[in-house]
């Protein structure tokens, strides 16, 4: 069972940017898509990216597409979601998930490992 841990999140002024991290434990990720979802209070949770097992596919939908970039360094065992433009409804606790696929998933259906979570605030 791979084991993850976000990193990076915190409070941000509307306009401004943040990089958050996720690092792998357990086994290695290099044949796992993965990606990140958030969930704002109340709300259901969100995919805001995801990529494929070897980073040569991604989905970001269109809510973040433009402002997000995610990544991963699969020697490493890190994924990281850059985060640019940052607007106050990208408030959430954003998850690193891993998926039972190579393949970029499109839902948070997808995931079947997900870590504890980081807050994201944006302040307007």
């Amino acid at each position: 069972q791979v084991r993850l841990v976000e990193s990076g999140g915190g409070l941000v002024q509307a306009g401004g940017s943040l990089t958050l991290s996720c690092a792998a434990s357990g086994r290695p990720i290099n044949n796992l898509a993965m990606g990140w979802f958030r969930q704002a209070p109340g709300k259901e949770g969100e995919i805001v990216a995801s990529i494929s097992s070897d980073g040569s596919s991604r989905y970001l939908p269109a809510s973040v597409r433009g402002r997000f970039t995610i990544s991963r360094n699969n020697a490493n065992n890190m994924m990281y979601l850059q985060m640019n433009t940052l607007k106050p409804e990208d408030t959430a606790v954003y998850y690193c998930a891993t998926a039972r696929t190579r393949m970029v998933v499109t839902t948070t259906g997808g995931f079947d490992s997900w870590g504890q979570g980081t807050q994201v605030t944006v302040s307007s």
